[in-house]
């Protein structure tokens, strides 16, 4: 075996790529007893950026609301650049869908925690993610949604 035909994975850069923090009915809602819900949401994406070297980047949306008011809004984006080379093809999504976002997603939930906390506000402490559990729940809605895509004649 050559050396040309090892796996590679490497990461070479972890990063927050974007943060935002808005409080659009500050100060009055600051004063506002009620315990206001919190929304979270969550995504992953990777692309390529060269030739064996990929970004994955995990984004946290966090929204929380009294009523039909924000309190505040949290938009942010973690990114990670690894260089992986000479793996089947059939592991690259897994790689990049599991492996890839385990590693940033630490990072973006310090990063969340912290820009809430500075903000103001009791931090927000996002959950631990089974990121292969998501991962297969997209191969299972993009494999239904391929099979009930009618054909055109």
């Amino acid at each position: 075996m050559t050396d040309t035909a090892t796996p590679v994975f490497q990461i070479q850069r972890v990063y927050l790529k974007e943060a935002s923090l808005e409080q659009p009915n500050s100060p009055a809602i600051l004063l506002e007893k009620e315990q206001p819900s919190v929304d979270i949401q969550l995504g992953v994406n990777a692309q390529p950026v060269g030739e064996g070297v990929f970004e994955v980047v995990v984004t946290a949306t966090v929204h929380t609301k009294i009523a039909d008011k924000t309190v505040f809004l949290v938009e942010a984006s973690q990114a990670g650049i690894f260089e992986i080379r000479n793996l089947p093809q059939e592991q690259m999504g897994p790689v990049m869908g599991i492996a890839c976002p385990q590693i940033v997603y630490p990072y973006l939930r310090g990063n969340v925690a912290d820009l809430i906390q500075r903000a103001g506000f009791p931090p927000v402490h996002l959950s631990e993610i089974n990121f292969q559990a998501m991962y297969e729940q997209q191969q299972q809605a993009a494999q239904a949604g391929a099979a009930e895509t009618p054909s055109v004649q």
